[in-house]
């Protein structure tokens, strides 16, 4: 999106636009944690509820409608995740609404993954590890699956317990930063952290006073996450200490309007950064591997036998498990996000018109997609 259409209703619209502008503005930059952007269709949608002639809730409903006649059946475009999530976002952001609780966390996630991710608002229970292009490919140890709900409770029952008074802004903003590094690093949820990290600390930014009505977590959302990479790792062979330095440059500008440069090829652990800045990059397999032809068989045949939203599930599963890897309900649920019933009914059927077949001897109710 080269012109940017938000940023005349922050600086000149009255009230209510500049404050949904703002919203959107946001909700729209914070896909960039996760390497998404939204639609140029979403952007339209965006403007008309700015001027009032659609409300959030017709805006989701209207984006609902919209994928189910446009369904993408590609998995690795995430251009649908980051419409629908961004909208929730910019309601939630609208909101005045909020609680400084575990369960407001939890809910925030509910609310902007629903329908996404099959565990949407569930704290995991898998231990996880993600490579960061500012780690060089490392990862941050992340909380144990077996404490989260203990460590969350505790880290927010010691903020809200914490005392703010007599602090000078210096303090205010260093403190601010250890504890958003430190939720942060729990990484309650599977998938979604950052994001819902990001809402649940702007608003409670906002109970705490500052206005936080600026273009900084929308322009340099990548650069918050990546300060939070940063606040939570150490390589001490290395040299490399875990620091809130990069976390406190960015909520200075944020809660005081100052204007430290921003660059997050500075972030970098080893130096040898691309010097456009761009996240890195895993390699994912190919779609369709080339020795084998049978697959583009079969994605032909998922096209024509069933409806496009059914076939785009299917293609998503082809995908996930073509080199013949085996998967049964819960995995259909993980991939796809479908209920447990309609999981088992997906199966049943795939089985019937002899795309996947049984699979003996890894438990019952296994599958895999036939290789010829």
């Amino acid at each position: 999106m080269n012109y940017d259409p938000f940023k005349e209703y922050i600086r000149e619209a009255e009230a209510d636009k500049r404050e949904k502008g703002y919203a959107w503005h946001t909700a729209i930059g914070l896909q960039a944690v996760d390497g998404l952007k939204p639609s140029e269709y979403l952007v339209r949608m965006a403007v008309r509820n700015i001027e009032g002639e659609i409300s959030f809730a017709e805006a989701n409903e209207l984006l609902q409608a919209y994928y189910a006649e446009n369904p993408i059946c590609n998995a690795g475009d995430r251009t649908e995740e980051a419409d629908k999530v961004a909208a929730r976002i910019a309601a939630l952001l609208s909101e005045q609404a909020f609680s400084f609780t575990p369960n407001e966390y939890l809910s925030i996630h509910r609310k902007l993954f629903s329908g996404i991710y099959a565990d949407a608002g569930r704290i995991r229970d898998y231990n996880i590890t993600k490579k960061e292009w500012v780690l060089d490919g490392a990862t941050v140890l992340y909380g144990s699956a077996t404490e989260l709900r203990a460590t969350l409770d505790y880290d927010l029952s010691q903020e809200k317990n914490f005392s703010y008074r007599g602090l000078s802004m210096d303090e205010i903003i260093q403190h601010l930063a250890v504890f958003v590094s430190r939720l942060w690093q729990i990484h309650v949820f599977g998938e979604g952290n950052t994001r819902t990290t990001a809402v649940f600390f702007i608003k409670y930014l906002r109970t705490l006073g500052f206005d936080v009505t600026n273009d900084i977590f929308a322009e340099h959302a990548w650069y918050f996450r990546n300060a939070l990479v940063r606040a939570n790792y150490n390589d001490l062979k290395r040299g490399i200490h875990e620091t809130t330095e990069f976390l406190e440059l960015f909520l200075r500008n944020l809660l005081l309007h100052e204007k430290h440069p921003l660059r997050n090829r500075k972030l970098h652990i080893s130096g040898a950064f691309n010097e456009t800045g761009k996240p890195y990059i895993i390699t994912q397999k190919p779609y369709i591997a080339a020795e084998k032809p049978y697959i583009d068989e079969l994605k032909t045949y998922i096209e024509k036998t069933f409806k496009p939203k059914t076939a785009c599930n299917v293609l998503k599963l082809l995908e996930a498990f073509s080199d013949g890897e085996v998967f049964g309900r819960a995995e259909v649920m993980r991939e796809i996000g479908l209920k447990q019933s309609r999981s088992s009914e997906l199966l049943q059927e795939l089985t019937e018109r002899r795309i996947i077949e049984p699979v003996r001897g890894h438990g019952k109710g296994k599958y895999r997609f036939r290789q010829e």
